[in-house]
């Protein structure tokens, strides 16, 4: 007889407490074998295929697209052992397979099962998606409910209370009632009852798009607010005169072989410098009270993808050179852009680089990636009169900042930071010197 297995939402890392499904890649019937992914979800850092550590006939998904789960919420449950394929019913003109017991004969009464307070609800087909709320001015207020709410998520209590809908108003959409974040959001989004007279920029603004800020999006606004609250940043900057560099590049990539990013050896430059100025490769524990200063440059870099800007990291690049850095650099920028980079690729930089000269613009002040303490910036490499020995010339000239945060040191460190890496872009035998 086949046993019924229910898969929840496993803990994917990092700290990561939900994850909202993108798309599903098992059907209800379907055979899967052991760690054959069955959803796509998406985190606060990444795309995730998740694998099913059970083989059998999948008789049940929770959720459909777009929905977000918490960690431990169930997934899908899947009959294991002898008569698997029997535990799911054929198709017929009802909603599609179910569990036994849980046919789609509107002539027959479906059995339930009692749910305690706390508890999973029980496996059934995904739920429907909220229907549309009516304007509230159409429709008579709902009753208050007098029993328990049906809500197990304690985010969907933290998203009601922060904006004041009550529960017990809301009819859920998910199995058993159960209440849903979509729909509260979907509350969120009925109009108000009464109209109170606003100025016109302010009723612009009610009646414009509202974006969810949440995913990669709400990530990246959590961490740069974090920043900001915690970090007293400071930046410094220089112009470069980088057709020195440019020339080395370009009689590197001449004698074949692998191809060297200006991104590899700015970053070559980078691992040189933190080891002149270890201060900038620290974090601040605030609980002790301390600087930490890192042994490794574990080396994040900005890149821009369809979800957004993510940073990926180079593990101990200070022990990798130019063409091991441009090798990992393209690894990496691929792996993001087709939005398969695991949370560990994202998390545990000690210093980033931001070349956001590829924007088209000359210079940036950063907000720090919380935890570092310090990110370069590089603006766009572009011809621009310069002095040279004495005399005026076109040249190719960079803009760099160094944003640092001024508990780690202070400017003379970061100055000198700085300084030498503009020695190093305008002279790289300065680099060679030092190695």
């Amino acid at each position: 007889m086949a046993q019924v297995m229910e898969f929840k939402l496993p803990d994917l890392g990092e700290g990561l407490t939900e994850a909202e499904i993108v798309r599903w890649l098992v059907a209800v019937g379907d055979v899967v074998a052991v760690d054959q992914p069955v959803v796509e979800v998406e985190t606060a850092k990444a795309m995730v295929e998740v694998p099913c550590p059970y083989g059998g006939v999948v008789t049940a998904r929770f959720g459909e697209e777009g929905t977000e789960l918490p960690v431990g919420a169930p997934l899908i449950t899947v009959a294991v052992g002898a008569g698997a394929d029997e535990a799911v019913e054929p198709e017929d003109s009802g909603s599609g397979n179910v569990l036994v017991g849980y046919g789609t004969d509107h002539s027959r009464t479906a059995r339930r099962r009692r749910v305690r307070p706390g508890s999973a609800a029980p496996a059934v087909a995904a739920a429907p998606a909220p229907a549309p709320i009516a304007p509230a001015a159409a429709q008579a207020p709902a009753p208050l409910s007098a029993g328990p709410v049906a809500v197990i998520s304690p985010l969907v209590r933290k998203l009601a209370r922060d904006h004041g809908i009550d529960l017990r108003a809301l009819h859920g959409s998910g199995p058993e009632g159960l209440i849903l974040r979509a729909d509260v959001e979907a509350a969120l989004r009925a109009p108000e009852p009464v109209a109170v007279p606003v100025s016109a920029p302010v009723a612009a603004a009610v009646s414009g798009e509202r974006i969810p800020l949440k995913g990669l999006r709400g990530a990246v606004a959590e961490k740069l607010s974090r920043s900001r609250r915690e970090i007293p940043d400071a930046t410094c900057w220089v112009d470069a005169d980088a057709t020195e560099l440019m020339a080395a590049r370009a009689a590197m990539n001449a004698v074949g072989g692998p191809k060297i990013s200006v991104l590899a050896l700015l970053a070559r430059i980078c691992t040189a410098a933190l080891a002149k100025y270890p201060e900038l490769n620290s974090t601040v524990d605030l609980a002790a009270n301390e600087i930490v200063r890192l042994p490794s440059v574990h080396l994040g870099f900005a890149a821009q993808t369809e979800r957004g800007l993510v940073v990926p990291v180079v593990r101990d690049a200070q022990a990798r050179g130019a063409e091991s850095l441009s090798a990992e650099f393209a690894r990496l920028t691929e792996v993001a852009r087709a939005g398969k980079l695991a949370p560990a690729d994202l998390t545990g930089g000690t210093f980033t680089l931001n070349n956001y000269g590829v924007f088209g613009v000359d210079g940036s002040t950063p907000i720090i990636n919380h935890p570092e303490a310090a990110m370069l910036g590089v603006g766009r490499i572009v011809a621009k009169p310069w002095v040279h020995q004495g005399e005026l010339a076109v040249r190719q000239v960079v803009q760099l900042s160094l944003t640092f945060d001024h508990r780690v040191c202070d400017g003379g460190t970061a100055g000198g930071f700085l300084r030498y890496v503009a020695d190093c872009v305008e002279s790289p035998a300065v680099l060679l010197r030092s190695l």
